[in-house]
């Protein structure tokens, strides 16, 4: 039998915008792999696709912490990874984590991006 954890978020994209703009390479290193960054500089705005992807993280980590099976997770660990069809895939890059199935779906329009996340343990 298995348990079942959410977590979502809403980000304004302008926000983060923001951030990367007073804060650029710190934020970003700190907060995406180089997958993921790859991925978001590679569209034509990019602000939209770091949202995302930073929306997608903090609903996953709070699927996470709902668990009770991690305290903390620093957000590299999480890795949003897009398959062929677009979906969004997720990888935690953090043990016992990896062994735990994680799904996300993600959203935007120009100025805000949502996420849902489900965690199965």
């Amino acid at each position: 039998m298995f348990d079942y954890f959410i977590g979502t978020d809403i980000v304004s994209v302008v926000r983060i915008q923001k951030i990367i703009q007073q804060h650029s390479q710190r934020f970003i290193k700190r907060t995406y792999t180089p997958i993921e960054i790859k991925y978001c500089d590679s569209k034509a705005a990019p602000a939209i696709h770091y949202a995302g992807r930073f929306a997608a993280k903090e609903a996953i980590k709070k699927a996470l912490l709902s668990s009770g099976i991690v305290s903390n997770i620093d957000f590299a660990a999480i890795e949003i990874l897009s398959i062929e069809s677009g979906a969004p895939e997720v990888q935690l890059n953090h043990p016992p984590l990896d062994q735990i199935t994680c799904k996300v779906s993600i959203s935007h329009t120009d100025d805000t991006a949502i996420a849902f996340a489900i965690v199965r343990v």
